[in-house]
């Protein structure tokens, strides 16, 4: 097996175990009288399982743009952990809005195809609208954090 191939399926490992880990941690905290009309089948298929535990053993995360700034994902507001857990668990989202894709007209985030990337709202508490603060995933498990409405972003570490 190539170091290559190695890899992939450790992180393959990881994310199942870290989905598995997030699903059981979620059932204890999710509200039997919520409704929703779901994620498009889109949004949840980016949804991923990384963001609901930190990682753990041996395994490095590797950022997926070293350019940018990352932030563990314990030091995120508890707002935007639950976005996280509703984004690994597909939802229901507090905004009809959430899922949709992102668009990275500015180009901060890596270059990649149209309908890669998907937002979803983080709450702020006080705000009569949807405020700044999101997070950004990519179809490749990537997350990212923005608090000042796509001005800058932080890659999200789920490891701490």
């Amino acid at each position: 097996m190539t170091s290559r191939n190695r890899v992939i399926v450790v992180a393959v490992l990881l994310v199942c175990a870290i989905a598995a880990a997030g699903a059981y941690a979620l059932s204890a905290h999710q509200d039997p009288t919520a409704t929703s009309t779901g994620p498009s089948p889109r949004a949840t298929a980016t949804a991923t399982a990384n963001a609901t535990a930190p990682a753990t053993g041996s395994v490095a995360w590797v950022p997926h743009d070293p350019r940018l700034a990352d932030v563990c994902r314990t030091a995120l507001p508890g707002q935007a952990r639950d976005t996280l857990a509703l984004i690994a668990t597909g939802g229901p989202y507090p905004y009809r809005s959430d899922g949709v894709v992102f668009e990275n007209r500015e180009s901060r985030l890596p270059r990649q195809r149209s309908g890669y990337y998907h937002e979803f709202t983080v709450v702020t508490p006080g705000s009569q609208d949807r405020g700044t603060r999101r997070v950004v995933t990519g179809t490749a498990g990537e997350q990212y954090w923005t608090a000042d409405h796509y001005a800058s972003f932080q890659e999200i570490d789920p490891r701490c």
